[in-house]
């Protein structure tokens, strides 16, 4: 059983405070007196959004939360209070950062339990205690305002990194990020898997959880386990630190460099780039790109330009390498001949002639 109450004394916060019942009341260790006003329970205005955090101090370890709300004149009013509730573990006062622990969907004025345990098997730093009235018509017993009325919360868990079990007496497993419930870690560091991280991952995986599949590794061997890296490199025609890319247009059919998927003797005609997976633009004549950056020669096909030939011409340009001018009557041209649509009172290809055609 876990003993040690992590929020004791600890620095406490909340989003408004009735007369002198601040946060820190909640962490006191003292709640004898549970009345509204018996100076042991943390107690907010009615509002909105009613917020409490505490600072463990660190990112700990958490079994369970305990929260004690005042008891006496405890009534099916007052306990329309808390209906709705929520609990966070987070690493920074923001719950939208954390995990949701608890959220209260089920409970009405008569069966709210006072106090409460609450299984939190995370990591965190803050516990926050959240509630709302934003959006209403809220359900039935509720009250029309939020309210912080906390005689007590204790955290439960292990103040020492990497330590679980009954007194915290375990040392974690060294593949388990110790998030350790009932002797079976929640999740395994990458490359293992098992109830307590001891076994590697099998059957061509690695990874988180072993979710990744292996590469197209050498001999069909299988990739190492955490990283996915292959031991004797990559199956001819793949690359990369995992073999899971493939081999781009080399020349003569050869494979590529199982590093970086460079071509030993270059590019095959109409490839280009490091990898020869880019293909050439249109170049004028069809001639062929330069097999590093992919730019032509000379210049470009009719109704393209750019460095590369793949850009079409913009609107009003036409010809190789867009270098010329659709006619001024045109109302637009075919970018690759430059034959367009006339305007009002002219005709011919390039709408180079006064029609005589006379408007009424």
């Amino acid at each position: 059983m876990l003993t040690e109450n992590l929020a004791l004394h600890q620095p406490a916060w909340q989003s408004s405070t009735w007369s002198d019942a601040g946060a820190e009341r909640a962490v006191d260790g003292q709640y004898t007196n549970l009345l509204l006003t018996g100076g042991q329970c943390a107690v907010s205005f009615g509002v909105q959004i009613a917020d409490w955090w505490v600072d463990l101090g660190g990112v700990k370890n958490i079994h369970h939360v305990f929260i004690q709300h005042v008891t006496k004149l405890w009534t099916d009013v007052v306990s329309g209070y808390f209906l709705g509730f929520s609990v966070y573990i987070s690493n920074s006062t923001n719950r939208e950062d954390g995990v949701l622990c608890f959220s209260d969907a089920n409970y009405t004025r008569t069966t709210i339990p006072n106090p409460v345990n609450i299984t939190c098997p995370y990591h965190g730093r803050y516990v926050i205690y959240y509630n709302t009235r934003t959006h209403p018509p809220y359900p039935e017993g509720y009250s029309k305002s939020a309210y912080i009325v906390l005689c007590e919360v204790e955290v439960y868990g292990c103040p020492t990194p990497g330590r679980y079990g009954e007194n915290c007496s375990l040392q974690c497993p060294e593949n388990c990020n110790c998030d350790v419930i009932g002797y079976t870690c929640e999740e395994c560091v990458s490359g293992y898997k098992g109830h307590l991280c001891y076994e590697e991952c099998d059957n061509k995986t690695y990874g988180l959880d072993c979710r990744e599949s292996c590469g197209n590794c050498k001999y069909g061997e299988p990739c190492h386990h955490v990283n996915g890296s292959c031991p004797s490199g990559c199956e001819i025609g793949a690359y990369g630190a995992t073999c899971k890319q493939s081999c781009g247009n080399c020349s003569n059919g050869e494979p590529c460099n199982h590093v970086d998927g460079s071509c030993p003797s270059g590019c095959v005609a109409g490839a280009y780039g490091l990898t020869c997976k880019e293909s050439c633009g249109n170049c004028s004549n069809g001639d062929t790109c330069n097999e590093v950056d992919g730019s032509c020669r000379y210049e470009c096909d009719v109704g393209v330009y750019g460095k590369t030939c793949d850009k079409a011409c913009q609107s009003g340009r036409y010809g190789p390498n867009c270098a010329k001018t659709c006619g001024p009557n045109c109302q637009g041209c075919n970018r690759f001949n430059g034959v367009c649509g006339c305007q009002p009172g002219w005709t011919g290809t390039f709408c180079e002639k006064r029609s005589n055609y006379v408007f009424r």
